[in-house]
């Protein structure tokens, strides 16, 4: 083996085992939360439907029943509203808020009964246009490499640019990736 194989494999080795400490420190945030008595508006409660695709098949379709919205006091937030998971991100920032666990988790199960996760990342009116787009498109890539790094296949998960990547609503609400599933 190589020194450059060897590199590139503790590199990797080393992302993998931060995207997974990202992820567990995320957990444990939500569960001593949870088990310290939280707010209800505090902690994202994504309400998943099973449905049942006949006798012969045991198939389960994900589906949003709720809205939820979680707000966190910097400006990220995370908001899952008619099948479609909305992460704002805080100005120039392009990390997920605490609590996209369950969030992600309804994607998730999204894409293993069948589905399509369809990436989108919007930026708001204010700075740089240019910065702003790249840093869009950085919050969208970010998304995707957290759902695959949480072991849904990358085939599944698509990246795609808006036709208007100004988003809509206040700038808050503009800094933000779309999840859709679609089939």
């Amino acid at each position: 083996m190589s020194d450059d194989d060897s590199q590139q494999n503790f590199i990797l080795g080393f992302l993998l085992a931060l995207i997974a400490l990202v992820i567990f420190f995320v957990l444990g945030i939500v569960f001593w939360h949870k088990s310290h008595g939280a707010a209800p508006a505090a902690m994202p409660a994504v309400a998943v439907a099973a449905v049942a695709a006949g006798p012969a098949t045991n198939t389960t379709v994900a589906e949003v029943t709720e809205t939820v919205t979680v707000v966190i006091p910097d400006g990220a937030s995370i908001r899952v509203a008619d099948g479609v998971v909305n992460f704002y991100f805080a100005t120039g920032s392009a990390d997920l808020a605490p609590g996209a666990a369950e969030a992600l988790a309804a994607v998730i199960k999204g894409v293993e009964s069948g589905r399509k996760a369809v990436v989108s990342g919007f930026h708001d009116t204010t700075g740089d246009a240019a910065i702003n787009e790249q840093l869009a498109k950085k919050r969208a890539e970010t998304v995707r490499d957290v759902l695959v790094g949480l072991g849904v296949p990358a085939d599944k998960v698509a990246l795609q640019r808006p036709a208007i990547t100004v988003g809509s609503g206040n700038d808050a609400q503009a800094r933000r990736v779309e999840v859709k599933l679609v089939d």
